[in-house]
């Protein structure tokens, strides 16, 4: 895994931060890391690439959220931040809530009874989308916006969706590990596509 160290986080940046294939997380010591893991986590947008798992489509037909998007983006990151181990510190939260004003971070997010009870934050440049961190607090909250989140992808005709690294439970919805190599030949190749998210 490659890493450096920054001291403040600028939108301008982080912005090209992510265009090198590269994001950061807050250290122990307070600082700034940025990372680039060799190997990377994504999830395929192809129709074949993003499995649903049975239970949940059970689920989605009964529409059991109200699906938001950018409607408590700092409140979703404050949520993501909610675990006894963290890498969203407060310059963190300034920094992205500065890059979803300028229209790059944005949330998906799953309502019940009007209350915020799951969703997910990450970044979109150009035809890729790089996911950050999601939460619940409801049963399958943070799938159904995982769920939207491909769905909208999709219909943007986006061609990355970077998850960082897998995890088993993302593994369950197709996401597979590439070189860094492979990685940043597909991240140039969305760099070049015009796309909007919203």
């Amino acid at each position: 895994m490659s890493r450096s160290r920054s001291l403040s986080l600028s939108a301008p940046l982080l912005l090209e931060g992510y265009r090198r294939g590269l994001f950061p997380m807050a250290l122990d010591d307070g600082e700034i890391g940025w990372f680039s893991p060799d190997p990377r986590g994504i999830i395929p947008l192809e129709p074949d690439g993003f499995y649903l798992p049975h239970g949940l489509k059970r689920r989605l037909k009964k529409n059991p959220f109200e699906l938001r998007f950018n409607g408590a983006f700092e409140a979703v990151m404050r949520a993501c931040a909610q675990r006894e181990e963290t890498w969203i510190s407060e310059e963190i939260i300034r920094s992205y809530r500065d890059l979803h004003l300028l229209g790059y971070a944005h949330s998906v997010e799953c309502w019940q009874e009007g209350e915020l009870v799951g969703g997910l934050y990450g970044v979109a440049l150009q035809g890729v989308f790089f996911g950050e961190s999601m939460f619940h607090t409801v049963t399958d909250a943070s799938k159904v916006a995982l769920v939207r989140l491909v769905e909208t992808l999709r219909l943007r005709n986006f061609s990355l969706l970077d998850i960082q690294w897998t995890t088993p439970h993302l593994k369950t919805f197709g996401a597979l590990d590439i070189s860094r190599t492979e990685y940043l030949r597909r991240l140039g190749i969305a760099l070049q596509q015009e796309r909007s998210f919203v």
